[in-house]
């Protein structure tokens, strides 16, 4: 079946061996823009990180996961994508940008307690699923077979940040 504007195969393929080609680079840029100036739900957010080799920040369009009142970010292509290696070189610190900037701290959740936020995490960002080798309905059992190669990371506000905006509602 295929989904609009391409499908599972295609979106499969803009990320061959881990990394964006260069379509899925260009969407990642125009996503980055529209998340992070909050036109969309909350739980659809840019995410600002310092490289890990320049420095410079880097940005990436995500969806949250909610999960027991928390909110997770969750790398679709598992734990060696660039968002991750820069997460855990920044040693947790970044900023969530959606309506507008703020500061936290994203703090890896262990292996035993992610099959939950996992499939949470399916179940609420339809882009990750062609990506992620459990279908959304699956039982528990098989997002914990899966955990160990896909993080979750808690999102925690640093305490002069403010809450989430509310803009959209929480889809």
């Amino acid at each position: 079946m295929r989904s609009w504007p391409y499908s599972d195969d295609d979106l499969r393929r803009m990320y061959a061996g881990g990394r964006a080609d260069a379509t899925a680079r260009r969407f990642a840029r125009v996503w980055a823009v529209v998340l992070g100036a909050g036109l969309l739900p909350r739980r659809w957010v840019t995410l600002e990180v310092p490289g890990r080799r320049t420095g410079r920040r880097t940005r990436f369009p995500l969806g949250m996961a909610d999960w027991q009142g928390e909110w997770y970010l969750v790398p679709m292509l598992g734990g060696d994508c660039n968002w991750v290696r820069n997460v855990r070189a920044a040693g947790g610190r970044a900023t969530i940008r959606h309506g507008r900037a703020r500061a936290c701290r994203l703090v890896e959740v262990p292996v035993a307690e992610r099959a939950p936020i996992l499939k949470r995490y399916l179940q609420k960002v339809p882009g990750a699923r062609p990506h992620m080798p459990v279908d959304r309905h699956a039982p528990l059992a098989e997002f914990a077979a899966i955990a160990p190669r896909y993080p979750a990371f808690r999102v925690v506000l640093d305490p002069g940040a403010g809450a989430p905006a509310r803009r959209g509602g929480a889809a």
